[in-house]
């Protein structure tokens, strides 16, 4: 808490200071607060879009919130700055793992928590809206047409929503 409070005052100080948004969006996560460390990481981009470690700690919260579509875009961003930035890389990691494996960082995710929260996010209820989306999930659960779903699955972007359906926890995979 001790920490919160001194970024507090040197941001009275200086609110302009992409890295003391940084470091209290840190301290935030670390006090367990995302929905807070989100907001200091979103200005922190603000200020400077080319400022990797916000796009880490806004990666951090979205994970910490079973956003898991998000934090793998976040990740992506600050990659497309740095490449080998350990840090997106790792998150990245990270979140691919909690996806297959369907768990948040500390208990089993429980699916229709997951779900209401996934189609909370109107980005995945307007993919879930889209009737190339509705169609070719359809085709996935009908064995008769599976193979038309795997067609579609060759457009990069249609793979694209697909993933991020399945990273939202809207699609579950075997």
């Amino acid at each position: 808490m001790n920490a919160k409070k001194e970024f507090d005052e040197g941001l009275k100080r200086d609110p302009t200071n992409k890295a003391l948004y940084s470091n209290r969006s840190a301290c935030l996560l670390k006090l367990m607060d995302p929905v807070s460390a989100l907001k200091d990481a979103e200005t922190c981009i603000k200020l400077d879009p080319k400022f990797v470690k916000g796009w880490v700690r806004k990666g951090t919260c979205h994970q910490m919130q079973k956003e898991y579509h998000k934090a793998l875009d976040a990740f992506q961003e600050g990659l497309k700055i740095e490449p080998k930035n350990q840090d997106c890389l790792e998150g990245g990691r990270r979140t691919a793992e909690l996806i297959q494996r369907g768990v948040s960082h500390s208990q089993a995710g429980n699916d229709q928590e997951r779900m209401a929260h996934a189609m909370a996010d109107p980005e995945i209820r307007q993919l879930m809206q889209d009737p190339i989306i509705q169609q070719t999930l359809k085709d996935m659960s009908d064995e008769s047409t599976v193979k038309h779903a795997y067609e579609a699955m060759k457009d990069p972007e249609m793979y694209k929503k697909i993933q991020k359906l399945i990273a939202a926890g809207v699609i579950r995979t075997a």
